[in-house]
């Protein structure tokens, strides 16, 4: 089989350049035409030395011959580069936020702007491998999930699906600054955030109605999802933290909650190839530069609350390796093509 022409509209980002290393290991395509119009004449290898076998020159604009796109504009700049590729009858993933909330009325709410494209939200599926395989393998656009609520939901989702719980989700995670983009900020500088640890969006964070509603889907009985990141002075890796009441018939009705709890969340991910049911909380560099999830469930019979802690790396399973994956299920190749590579360590 040919390989497939893939393109990356702007590359420049932390996302666009770990999806640039993906794809130029990948066996299945050929990454020909990269973008990013600040840095538009210079070689690939001259911006990021770590290509250097990279030939590519960043161009200003997309070459009009790709077979499959990568969006990674920001919001709102990326639904209007994507509405076009997807007039023209081109596979797009999204790695922006702009397609992955159902409700536009949900996304003017937390972005601050009417959606510039409504009308695409109903046909984009959200690129969660783990829970929607089968509609991103037929799908023509795919809004791939951010960061936080894909450690979030792959740990909350086999006991949102198990209805064994009730009332309210808290969250809480700890991000690496990577996740805050390439550009520079005070909060990001390294003498602002090494040797410190904050809370921040407390207000509320524009990946809080992504979590809560992919956990509606899975159980319409989600009362509400408090979720609160964290910035942690390291590079990449997200720790997520998630607590849930079962229910008292649920309890009720199981003689041994911890053993079937463990064994909920290994039957619900028996086929996910990217997710670990771990025996003992993980640590986020135990996934680091991988697209590996680390799932670790934890009955606690004196409140009767679940406690499950997941581990991703932010720019793999979080960005650009679950954008991979996307592209190998909308393409019929093998869901871990070009993303088997182990975790490094130390």
């Amino acid at each position: 089989m040919a390989q497939i022409r893939v393109a990356i509209i702007n590359v420049t980002g932390y996302i666009g350049v770990d999806l640039a290393r993906l794809l130029l290991q990948h066996p299945e395509v050929q990454l020909y035409c990269v973008t990013g119009r600040s840095l538009a004449g210079k070689r690939l290898s001259e911006v990021f030395p770590h290509l250097a076998s990279s030939d590519l020159v960043i161009q200003p604009d997309l070459d009009a011959s790709a077979d499959f796109v990568f969006s990674a504009m920001p919001h709102k700049a990326s639904a209007e580069i994507v509405e076009p590729l997807v007039k023209q009858g081109l596979k797009v993933i999204d790695v922006s936020a702009d397609f992955r909330l159902k409700d536009s009325r949900e996304y003017e709410a937390w972005y601050g702007i009417p959606h510039p494209y409504p009308q695409l939200l109903a046909s984009a599926v959200y690129g969660l491998p783990e829970l929607h395989h089968a509609e991103i393998a037929q799908a023509q656009l795919v809004a791939n999930p951010g960061c936080y609520p894909t450690g979030a939901i792959l740990a909350l989702a086999p006991a949102m699906a198990s209805a064994m719980t009730e009332g309210d989700i808290i969250v809480d995670s700890k991000s690496g600054v990577s996740g805050a983009g390439r550009s520079l900020t005070l909060t990001t500088h390294y003498a602002e955030c090494n040797e410190s640890v904050a809370a921040y969006a407390v207000a509320g964070h524009r990946h809080m109605p992504e979590i809560r509603q992919e956990c509606e889907l899975l159980n319409s009985n989600v009362y509400d999802v408090v979720f609160q990141p964290h910035l942690v002075p390291m590079t990449r890796g997200i720790l997520s933290t998630c607590y849930l009441r079962l229910s008292q018939n649920w309890l009720r009705g199981t003689d041994d909650p911890g053993q079937t709890v463990v064994q909920a969340y290994r039957d619900f991910y028996e086929s996910a190839p990217f997710v670990r049911v771990v025996d003992v909380p993980p640590a986020t560099k135990q996934v680091w530069g991988s697209n590996y999830c680390h799932v670790f469930p934890r009955f606690d019979s004196r409140t009767g609350r679940l406690l499950v802690i997941s581990c991703i790396d932010n720019l793999v399973k979080g960005g650009a390796g679950q954008a991979v994956q996307n592209m190998n299920l909308m393409c019929g190749f093998p869901e871990t093509s070009g993303l088997d590579a182990l975790p490094i360590y130390p």
